[in-house]
């Protein structure tokens, strides 16, 4: 902070030589200048005319030469405002100057500025336990009010508990239980899996016994259901045309075709699902062709039609369409 009150010692006149530029001249001028001869004199440049002094001396001018044109344009109101003029400094100046930071070469005056960044980091750090304890005093009456409503929330479980276990110990007492088939003799044990835990294998069977079915289960179920009444519609539907189609019958069977494709993407949806919840990677299915099935659509449809045709060979052309 002491450090931050140094100003160069440059005057205006020396500055603009140093800059290389005569005076009256635009803040585009400036910039120009000062970004080559950064780049010419900078330490860390890999120009063979990297100077850390001239450097010192190049920066020091352009803030003089800076501070002259904010003076003028404060002395004429034609001109834009300071802010203006900072706004457009460059981006590499903000590293640079180290927010105004210390002095000397950029190695001593970053050591001077992370000396600067750690005080006003404990500052801080002591600012926000300050301000923690305020709020946890202040919210000490409503964090009571959360204890309350938690406390009451537990008495009221323990209360259903409590309630449910009474009516289940009188149910006992006036012999519901009694009649309950199976009272009394032991659980029926499993041989069939021997590598399952007895456990498992019989909360499995009583699962199985009461119609409980897996997800990839019912899943695979409703996508052959599917497929199948897709494939029977769509027969059905090339039936209801003619042989040959006619033009207006072309345009209803495109459409048919749109529908049934449709269908397809939806039922490849299905499968996806089911693939993510088989247990079995063997057990997991492929997607629908929308080709292959139209072309299947087509046989099956000769295939009856021939059927049709000729009732001579009506069982055996039957079996082949199947």
């Amino acid at each position: 902070r002491m450090l931050s009150g140094y100003k160069p010692k440059n005057d205006v006149r020396d500055s603009y030589k140093i800059l290389e530029l005569e005076e009256g001249c635009s803040l585009d001028d400036v910039r120009n200048s000062y970004r080559n001869l950064a780049k010419k004199y900078h330490p860390d440049s890999s120009s063979g005319m990297a100077d850390s002094q001239a450097f010192i001396r190049v920066e020091e001018a352009y803030r003089v030469v800076l501070n002259d044109m904010v003076a003028k344009q404060k002395s004429d109101p034609a001109e834009e405002e300071e802010d203006q003029f900072k706004s457009k400094s460059l981006q590499h100046r903000h590293y640079l100057s180290f927010e105004g930071v210390g002095i000397g070469t950029p190695s001593q005056r970053e050591k001077q500025y992370m000396q600067f960044r750690v005080d006003r980091a404990t500052e801080q750090v002591l600012e926000y336990r300050q301000q923690r304890l305020e709020s946890l005093y202040a919210g000490s009456d409503l964090s009571r009010a959360k204890d309350v409503r938690q406390s009451k929330k537990v008495k009221i479980t323990q209360a259903v508990e409590r309630l449910v276990e009474d009516l289940i110990q009188e149910s006992m007492a006036k012999g519901d239980f009694d009649n309950l088939s199976g009272k009394g003799k032991p659980l029926q044990k499993f041989s069939d899996s021997p590598h399952i835990d007895p456990m498992t294998h019989n909360l499995n069977r009583i699962l199985i016994d009461n119609g409980y079915q897996p997800e990839w289960i019912l899943l695979q179920k409703e996508i052959r259901e599917t497929i199948e009444r897709l494939r029977k519609s769509i027969v059905a539907s090339r039936r209801k045309l003619g042989e040959p189609m006619t033009l207006s019958e072309q345009k209803q069977w495109g459409r048919i075709c749109e529908q049934f494709a449709e269908d397809i993407r939806k039922l490849n949806k299905r499968v996806d699902n089911f693939n993510l919840v088989v247990p079995i990677l063997s057990r997991q299915m492929v997607h629908f062709s929308m080709d292959k099935e139209i072309l299947r659509a087509r046989k099956t449809y000769e295939a009856v039609m021939e059927k049709v045709s000729d009732s001579d060979t009506k069982e055996n052309e039957g079996e082949e369409g199947k």
